[in-house]
């Protein structure tokens, strides 16, 4: 006779398998080699029928106890194949921050990185697979920055503030606003684009693409707001402008589109906002010009850093690189560029007036800002790799939208 307590039996009182008792079994098999026995007590009235129904799909034999035996009401043997399910599965990588495998297999599909994954499984197949085409070191300290500085468009802007701007600035506004929303529209749907194609198993990269998505929707909401704070008419958007954006989507290539949106354009728009910051006619434009800023040098900084991480990778980028400007540059070369509504509304920004004197200096200031925008391009240009010369050169082939 065998007692309940003895290590090999497994007492499931009242338990029934349908309730649970499953668990039980499992553990107390998980502690005796393959081709021992287990003794199961219990008093559910189906026990013995549901044992053998289990063991079968476990691969495990059950055989009732013998006369004599009670409270055992059967016996269980371990089999030998019932962890083969097991067998040949593998670990998908290192779970902890920033260590990425090389390569993230198809078949690891969207199973947690450094989880035991069982073979057999469906095959998911992400066009960005390989660390250096998704990698870049920057992308964990990015990412907790990010989740961080997430401020509240209803909390974070002093919408209530009162202040009267003349109808004409205060139209200057509206247009520049109207621009923004545009761009970071396109800001909104590449990043969202880039961020399918990346393997799961990447999910720093994926977590800062997330919150640079949500980044852009929350930008859009606020220039908005602003656009539509004193009125209820947008601005106008011209065929050029749409025309400079499409191209960015269109780009299928992680790293290039990466590059297009992220180091040119967003990193134009550094300057731009710095601009809208300082010639600000009012402190609603002037706390969301600073507060999208901060978020816009976090989606440079990455795409910079990425970029960096695979020019070390492949010799061939910085060719690729060129020549994604130079094709955008062709397919835009018949378009206006920048929208004569939106250039004039920077210089009335920036002038603050319709004084002559005052037009001077606002044209003055939209001329420095496209030379700042040209040097911050050239600059980053030049940590990629590019010679003074390169860097200047495709930094004039830059679209005149600035996005």
């Amino acid at each position: 006779m065998t007692s309940p307590s003895d290590p090999s039996t497994v007492d499931l009182g009242d338990l029934g398998l349908d309730a649970g008792a499953r668990l039980l079994l499992r553990r107390a098999l998980d502690r005796v080699p393959a081709g021992a026995e287990v003794a199961v007590a219990g008093s559910d009235p189906a026990l013995v029928i549901h044992l053998d129904a289990w063991c079968r799909r476990e691969g495990h034999t059950v055989r009732p106890a013998d006369p004599g035996d009670a409270p055992v009401r059967a016996r269980i043997r371990r089999s030998g194949t019932a962890s083969m399910r097991w067998a040949n599965a593998e670990r998908a990588g290192d779970p902890r921050p920033g260590r990425a495998a090389g390569w993230a297999e198809p078949h690891w599909g969207l199973a947690a990185r450094g989880a035991l994954v069982e073979a057999g499984g469906p095959e998911m197949f992400f066009p960005v697979a390989d660390r250096d085409v998704a990698w870049s070191d920057l992308a964990p300290r990015l990412y907790r920055q990010a989740a961080a500085a997430q401020w509240d468009p209803w909390t974070a802007v002093p919408w209530d503030t009162p202040f009267a701007l003349p109808d004409e600035i205060e139209a200057a506004v509206v247009q520049v606003m109207t621009y923004l929303v545009e761009n970071e529209q396109a800001a909104l749907v590449v990043p969202a684009r880039l961020l399918v194609q990346v393997h799961p198993h990447f999910r720093e990269v994926l977590q800062l693409l997330a919150v640079q998505a949500a980044d852009e929707a929350r930008h859009v909401e606020v220039f908005t707001r602003r656009a539509l704070l004193r009125g209820e008419v947008m601005g106008t958007s011209s065929v050029g402008g749409r025309a400079s954006l499409t191209t960015l989507f269109a780009e299928a290539d992680f790293s290039l589109a990466a590059f297009l949106l992220s180091v040119l354009g967003e990193g134009s728009f550094l300057s731009l906002l710095s601009f809208l910051e300082r010639h600000a006619p009012d402190p609603v434009t002037r706390r969301i010009s600073h507060l999208v800023r901060q978020d816009e040098a976090r989606h440079v900084a990455f795409g910079v850093g990425h970029l960096e991480h695979r020019a070390k990778a492949d010799s061939q980028l910085r060719g690729r690189l060129r020549a994604a400007v130079e094709r955008r540059h062709d397919a835009l070369a018949g378009t206006a560029g920048l929208n004569q509504d939106v250039f004039d509304s920077l210089i009335l920004l920036a002038a603050g007036s319709w004084a002559p004197e005052a037009i001077a200096r606002g044209w003055q200031a939209v001329q420095r800002l496209q030379a700042d925008m040209d040097e911050g391009r050239r600059h980053r240009l030049s940590r990629l790799g590019f010679s003074d010369d390169e860097a200047a050169e495709l930094s004039l082939l830059h679209t005149r939208n600035f996005m």
